[in-house]
């Protein structure tokens, strides 16, 4: 990359003593040793290029968001080590951008870039790129987004509760008025009143069993915690479900670890996130026939449960909305059991993880830490010797 100031220099050779000249070669270098040395020290990316978009120079922060080698990159495009970044549209003329760019290696990282041209006496001499990672930050933004969803939402169950739940009872109990006036009536009068009735009560219950399940999907809770038998919660959640499982042909392998210390849960909202998930798996299945593989591990750190099914699986599309209200593949679902799942447990203090491709299936897993976690001896180092007394 030129230098307006060395074209002054060497314009003015002839005029400038020897001794001079290496004093200001001096400086020069060690100018450029130490702002070198700055910019790697940062976090932050540094790419300085020319006004080709050719690379004079990259820091140490910046081969690491991108992998590559500073080195070999020097005087190569810049658009052949960043894919999807259009140089021609950001590498204007006095042009300043900021812009935010995914990056998925060699770690998925979102960035945000800062491009400033470095100007000349009479034209541009190339840009500098400084990069920021931002992923901490938009994940933060989607927790606390997160967060004020779950209080809109709490504030509308109020209202729901108030608005809806009180005129269902004062329903639901006029229809039970209306089922005694029924039966004083002669049988052939009475039978298809009781039927529309019956629909009418029918549909009153589903109404308030929605509503419930909305209340206790954002309600906040406090785990009641009690020292627990997490594979006994597992066998007998297996077990509750097996009838409705037989009858479909689906079979369950459970791997559990062989030994695993008991756990402070809740047990009765920890079986109802087993329950959510086993039963998701089997609807998994378009017909009769399948297979759900459960699984345990442990470690000093966490305990781990791999629920596992060979279904159908969840399309791209919807597996960005999967723990959103309200959201469902089911033609009966609500859209709230994974939502009720992912809450217990992270009020456990925990996490859920999902994967899933199209015809192949969907395998979930729950991340719960150790309430204790053991100490660790580190081995001695090697230079160390110990000696008997």
């Amino acid at each position: 990359m030129k230098s307006g100031f060395l074209d002054k220099l060497v314009s003015r050779l002839d005029r400038v003593e020897p001794g001079e000249i290496q004093q200001i070669v001096t400086r020069l270098i060690r100018e450029k040793g130490f702002l070198e040395k700055v910019f790697e020290a940062l976090q932050e990316g540094v790419i300085i290029v020319d006004a080709e978009g050719l690379i004079g120079f990259v820091n140490r922060a910046a081969c690491g968001f991108f992998g590559i080698d500073g080195t070999k990159a020097t005087g190569t495009p810049l658009s052949a080590h960043i894919r999807g970044l259009d140089w021609e549209t950001l590498g204007k003329p006095g042009q300043t951008t900021s812009r935010d760019l995914e990056v998925f290696y060699p770690e998925n990282r979102f960035l945000n870039f800062y491009v400033a041209p470095v100007d000349g006496d009479d034209s541009a001499l190339g840009h500098v790129l400084l990069i920021r990672d931002v992923t901490s930050t938009r994940a933060e933004t989607a927790a606390t987004i997160e967060s004020e969803r779950l209080n809109a939402l709490t504030l509308l169950a109020a209202g729901v509760a108030h608005e809806i739940g009180n005129p269902l009872n004062s329903v639901d109990i006029h229809l039970q008025l209306l089922g005694r006036k029924f039966r004083k009536l002669p049988p052939g009068e009475r039978k298809p009143l009781e039927e529309h009735l019956a629909t009418a009560r029918a549909e009153i219950q589903r109404l308030d069993g929605i509503l419930k399940q909305f209340l206790h999907a954002v309600r906040p809770t406090i785990p009641r915690r009690e020292p627990c038998d997490l594979h006994d919660l597992m066998r007998d959640t297996v077990r509750l479900l097996t009838p409705e499982l037989t009858a479909r042909h689906i079979s369950v392998e459970l791997n559990l670890e062989k030994s695993l210390p008991k756990t402070a849960v809740d047990p009765d909202q920890f079986q109802q996130v087993f329950y959510n998930l086993i039963r998701n798996a089997s609807q998994a299945f378009p017909g009769d026939g399948g297979r759900i593989a459960i699984s345990s591990q442990t470690n000093d750190y966490e305990i781990t449960f791999t629920i596992e099914d060979n279904g159908t699986g969840i399309s791209p599309e919807l597996m960005g909305s999967l723990f959103e209200p309200y959201h469902t593949t089911k033609s009966s679902g609500s859209g709230l059991g994974l939502l009720i799942v992912r809450r217990i447990i992270r009020e456990h203090g925990g996490d859920i993880s999902i994967e899933s491709r199209q015809e192949e299936g969907t395998r979930v897993v729950i991340h719960l830490p150790h309430a204790t976690r053991p100490v660790r001896m580190l081995p001695a180092p090697e230079n160390i010797i110990e000696v008997e007394r």
